[in-house]
């Protein structure tokens, strides 16, 4: 073996070595009982034709490979924006540590997040013991100034009643009456992570203003609320929180998980760190308004707010690019009466000065782009912005009203008119796409990885190369802390855009004497 105490290899090239590709082959070989290569690839190349995409596409009872997760994952961040909140999940220990490896791979940070660790006795006689013993053992180990509990799939198919549990729990002694136990009912077999962010925001405000609106006056704090919503690009809470101070505007962001998921390595570990308080919430009613970052999954939060607090919650866009980032900006001004200072405005130009230098490389180029629903939105805006031209727009956990709200903005733009929306699709789907009807790029989270390397496998003329944007990206460092908001966030965009497009068009002509009669060094 290769592999020595004096020479560590990675994984790769180590399986690359003769002694390693011996072994695969004897597996193969003994066990597998697997086609050969020939039907293999004949397999593949089949997989790849117009007659596959369309049996591919009358699928019904089946994902393959989907561009979403589940809700609880959704309710956890949410969770974890609120200050010393421990989230806590009804279900079964495995989907846990699924939540927390998940976003581990995605932050490099340890998650705090429990279970209540329910096993086969409880999906036959309930799980209301499991929570008892949760709750209490939670509260004493690790000291939280609350827990927010969400749900599984196995406690939503027994019918586990998040409500009666907990007020038993605290009938029963195991909690004080008065320590708040927000919770949200979030099955993982309808919706995705985006609607248990929404269903946890929902429950979490409920608990704290429902029976606590007496007094309450809308403006009268003088602040805004801003609503992130299911955000994983920390650098787009700090955008937001840096463009409402240089307008002087006083806010709270309901749910802030930026300091608990980018904690310094200093040697002190921090399980809690920052977040928005109860007290902050408690006074949300308060404010001027409520703005939601990501309107299309918000729908349970906007609904309270609107119902509940008396908000006239404004019809906003995702801030990501530049006509959506003023009409953000326009309308804090408006909601508060601050001017929009000169910094931004000079942000803006700064923004415009580099879509100009940019957009003769990106004028034409396609792309397709799957991710959220909000998300997607803002980046197929960015591109028209660019000049670009989507072509794929899939959103697996998008529905027809969005689709019309995204056909919408094509028909807006002569960029657009190539453009076709899918909700519902997997990457499967996107996958004979890609080799029917060949975008020049992919845009979306790393699972996009498997389509660039079959539509590679197929040969260099067919690869198309994946921009990671987006939300999971496990195989990259540090894009976490990136911003997508604001005219910060699209100078980003537009950079690692226009940089791939480069990068691609320098791997094209890397020939000597063959195909590097584009091979400048000025761009």
């Amino acid at each position: 073996m290769m592999q020595t105490v004096d020479k560590i290899k990675p994984c790769y090239p180590l399986f690359g070595d003769d002694d390693y590709k011996a072994s695969l082959k004897a597996k193969r070989d003994l066990f597998e009982e697997g086609h050969g290569a020939d039907k293999v690839y004949e397999t593949f190349l089949w997989t790849t034709t117009k007659e596959y995409q369309d049996l591919n596409f009358q699928r019904e009872a089946l994902t393959v490979d989907p561009a979403k997760a589940c809700q609880p994952l959704g309710a956890v961040l949410c969770s974890l924006g609120f200050e010393k909140t421990l989230p806590y999940v009804h279900g079964s220990q495995g989907c846990v540590a699924y939540f927390r490896s998940y976003f581990n791979r995605h932050f490099k940070e340890p998650i705090a997040c429990v279970s209540d660790s329910m096993t086969e006795d409880a999906a036959v006689f309930g799980g209301q013991k499991n929570m008892f013993d949760g709750l209490e053992n939670a509260k004493a180990l690790y000291k939280p100034t609350m827990i927010a509990v969400s749900t599984t799939c196995m406690a939503e198919v027994i019918g586990d009643d998040l409500n009666a549990f907990i007020n038993n729990a605290k009938k029963a002694g195991h909690i004080e009456q008065e320590y708040p136990v927000p919770f949200a009912h979030t099955p993982s077999f309808v919706g995705s992570h985006v609607t248990g962010w929404d269903n946890m925001m929902e429950g979490i405000l409920r608990c704290f203003t429902l029976n606590k609106m007496e007094g309450k006056v809308v403006g009268s704090s003088g602040k805004v609320n801003v609503v992130p919503g299911f955000e994983t690009y920390l650098g787009n809470y700090r955008v937001i929180k840096r463009m409402l101070g240089e307008m002087d505007v006083d806010y709270t962001m309901l749910s802030d998980p930026t300091e608990v998921l980018d904690t310094p390595a200093d040697g002190e570990y921090r399980m809690y760190a920052g977040g928005t308080t109860i007290a902050e919430v408690e006074a949300a009613p308060n404010a001027a308004t409520t703005l939601l970052l990501q309107p299309w999954h918000l729908e349970k939060t906007k609904k309270f707010v609107e119902t509940t607090w008396n908000h006239d919650v404004p019809k906003l866009n995702i801030p990501m690019g530049v006509d959506w980032t003023d009409e953000l900006l326009m309308k804090v001004s408006e909601v508060t009466g601050k001017p929009i200072p000169d910094s931004l405005a000079k942000e803006r130009g700064r923004c415009m000065d580099l879509i100009s230098d940019s957009h003769a490389w990106l004028h034409g180029k396609k792309f397709a782009v799957y991710g959220d629903p909000d998300f997607v939105l803002g980046m197929v805006k960015i591109l028209l912005e660019c000049g670009a031209e989507p072509t794929h727009i899939l959103a697996h956990n998008g529905n027809k009203r969005w689709a019309k709200g995204v056909q919408k903005l094509l028909d807006s733009s002569p960029f657009g008119v190539n453009g076709k929306v899918y909700v519902g699709n997997d990457l499967w789907h996107l996958r004979s796409l890609c080799f029917t009807d060949k975008p020049d790029f992919l845009i979306g989270n790393s699972y996009g990885k498997y389509i660039q390397r079959d539509t590679k496998h197929k040969g260099d003329e067919f690869e198309v190369p994946l921009i990671r944007l987006g939300f999971p990206i496990f195989d990259r460092h540090h894009l976490h802390r990136m911003t997508t908001m604001g005219y910060e966030g699209a100078m980003y965009v537009v950079t690692t855009l226009v940089n791939a497009v480069l990068e691609q068009l320098d791997r094209e002509t890397l020939g000597m004497g063959t195909t590097d009669y584009n091979f400048d060094l000025v761009r």
